[in-house]
């Protein structure tokens, strides 16, 4: 697990990934060489800060969103939502300005008629247009992993082993996903164009559930805010069946992904979302399993070889 520490340390809100990207860059470039396949890197203008990689003669494209949740600083103090996370009061954030680093804390004040806002406790205004995020704080147990950012640090960490041994395949490590989705369009497109790649998987976290519980292996989402292709989802369960490995199926009628960018694209691009469940949601506290992770990454490996 201390690569997932490692990436769970990084700040990477949405519209700040470069720091997670050039740890990815530095990363594949320190280990391809013991990987099966050494992949094409394609990075750079037009992609923004998403990194994509290509192995061989790819047939399916894995999806994992480097970015984050977190609060932007605005006037007198005020913290703006990146994304959707929980407001908890006291919760610690880091982040840095002009004037150097930040470790501060979450301080909700109630307003008349129920309204609410957030602010930061600090000896001194930060700069304005701040990113701040989650402090670190990563817990292992026998069982499970708990830490900020398990959502979605877990996804990034499970395309990274999968990469070990993958011999054809791309994978395409996107941006801006907690903040309205921005990059898998002309990442997709682009894979489309040079690869005629049709098929995606989507490596995220998704919640624990009514229907989705911890220990019962991988999600495979049915559908969420979005509606996968039958015929495609129907492939990807027959195929986990006959893999052996530990699934459960999602049903969820909210909630989104890298996915639902896909699908509103008007990109030929089939897609699912596969992925452990965690407790906790957007909070400093996401929990997984290790059992549903180790079923995740089996799965991976086990689809992008068959589909």
């Amino acid at each position: 697990m201390e690569l997932l520490k490692k990436l769970t340390e990084i700040r990477s809100a949405a519209s700040d990934e470069s720091a997670m990207a050039e740890f990815i860059i530095g990363y594949v470039n320190e280990n391809a060489g013991n990987w099966c396949v050494t992949p094409k890197v394609i990075r750079g203008k037009g992609f923004q800060d998403c990194v994509v990689l290509v192995f061989g003669k790819p047939r399916t494209a894995i999806y994992a969103h480097m970015d984050s949740i977190g609060f932007s600083t605005g006037y007198d103090k005020e913290l703006i939502k990146v994304g959707g996370p929980q407001l908890i009061d006291g919760m610690s954030l880091v982040g840095s300005d002009s004037q150097g680093e930040i470790e501060t804390e979450v301080m909700l004040i109630d307003y008349v008629r129920g309204s609410r806002r957030v602010e930061y406790v600090f000896d001194r205004e930060i700069d304005r247009g701040i990113l701040l995020t989650f402090k670190p704080n990563f817990r292992e147990t026998d069982e499970y992993v708990q830490s900020p950012y398990m959502d979605n640090r877990l996804g990034v960490w499970n395309a990274l082993k999968v990469a070990e041994t993958l011999m054809d395949g791309a994978i395409v490590f996107s941006t801006y996903e907690e903040h309205g989705g921005n990059s898998v369009g002309f990442c997709g497109k682009y894979l489309l164009e040079n690869y005629g790649i049709h098929q995606a998987l989507i490596s995220d976290i998704t919640w624990v559930t009514d229907g989705v519980k911890h220990g019962d292996g991988v999600a495979i989402s049915m559908r969420d805010q979005g509606l996968p292709r039958r015929t495609y989802l129907n492939k990807i369960i027959e195929l986990a069946r006959a893999s052996g490995v530990k699934y459960q199926l999602e049903v969820e009628s909210s909630g989104g992904s890298d996915g639902g960018v896909l699908q509103k694209s008007d990109l030929p691009i089939d897609w699912c979302f596969i992925g452990a469940a965690e407790d906790n949601v957007h909070t400093p506290d996401e929990k997984v399993f290790k059992y549903d992770i180790e079923c995740m990454l089996e799965l991976y490996r086990y689809l992008m070889k068959h589909l």
